[in-house]
């Protein structure tokens, strides 16, 4: 998930004036891990976890990660295979 993030946000959750960070391409996308808001935001809540929060963010990314492998962050494999092939 490392390699993920660094493709995703350059491990950023937050700009200099202290906004979360937004998808450039999507702006639904949200934080270190670029959560869509548009389609996991009401799962993240019946969860009681908040996108906005570093913390929820990546646990969110974890839970994604666990059901549904990397296929939620395909758009930026072209970033982040190589690097996750090379750990294998």
């Amino acid at each position: 998930m490392i390699h993920i993030a660094r493709c995703e946000s350059t491990f950023r959750h937050t700009l200099a004036d202290g906004s979360v960070l937004r998808g450039r391409v999507d702006n639904d996308d949200t934080g270190v891990m670029q959560i869509n808001k548009r389609y996991h935001e009401e799962t993240a809540r019946s969860m009681n976890l908040n996108l906005y929060d570093i913390y929820h963010n990546m646990a969110y990314a974890r839970y994604l990660y666990e059901t549904q492998g990397t296929r939620p962050w395909n758009a930026s494999a072209p970033c982040w295979s190589n690097a996750l092939a090379m750990n294998n």
